[in-house]
């Protein structure tokens, strides 16, 4: 399956291959042949990274949080959260590399009790600041007495980071939460005390991994 918001990238690229295509027969063109080529090998890129695999939740069970991206765990740790909880928790960190699917998942469900959107900077995913200068998307799930923070962060190569849900929402664990377009990465803020069931440089797949569970 192709995911929506890639839609418009791949017609475009498809309408320019295709026009390539069409001149370098008519005109017996070397060159213009070459230049087809290399859209083509583009177009095969961009269907790839918008690729949107089908997958279901293995067991819905809001004590497990499962990954809301796929990648690779760049970081775990406590760390204080000054955005919403104003604390320390347990963060996760998720790296997406260009390769990786990049539509995002609700790691619980639940009810989304704040979200907000920050423009900021593109540094590379994995600086330390990229976390609260980059441009990124908060939201947080409310299961219970339990909250989950997710934060979407925009990296050197994302520039768009495209979100579904509103404050006041009622979601599903493993429903789309939203889309990034290119490299980037996720943070998962839990409270403190939560069992961590990944490792550092583990790859990761939404909707199927549980990285932590509640204790």
């Amino acid at each position: 399956m192709i995911h929506r918001e890639g839609l418009f990238t791949i017609l475009m690229v498809s309408a320019i291959t295709t026009l390539l295509f069409v001149l370098a027969v008519i005109r017996s063109s070397f060159v213009l042949a070459l230049i087809f080529a290399i859209f083509f090998v583009i177009e095969l890129l961009v269907l790839w990274f918008f690729r949107n695999p089908k997958r279901e939740v293995p067991v819905l069970d809001d004590q497990k949080i499962y990954a809301p991206a796929d990648g690779k765990v760049v970081v775990i740790e406590d760390t204080k959260e000054n955005e919403y909880f104003k604390d320390e928790r347990l963060m996760i960190s998720i790296f997406m590399s260009p390769l990786n699917v990049h539509s995002n998942h609700h790691p619980i469900g639940g009810k989304i009790a704040y979200e907000k959107y920050h423009p900021g900077k593109y540094l590379v995913a994995w600086h330390p600041k990229s976390s609260t200068e980059n441009e990124r998307h908060t939201t947080v799930y409310k299961s219970g007495k339990s909250e989950v923070l997710i934060r979407q962060i925009a990296g050197a190569m994302a520039r768009r980071i495209v979100n579904y849900v509103n404050t006041g929402d009622i979601v599903s664990q493993g429903g789309e939460v939203g889309f990034i377009k290119f490299g980037s990465r996720v943070d998962v803020y839990l409270p403190k005390g939560a069992k961590v069931n990944v490792e550092m440089g583990q790859k990761v797949s939404s909707r199927i991994d549980v990285i932590a569970e509640m204790t």
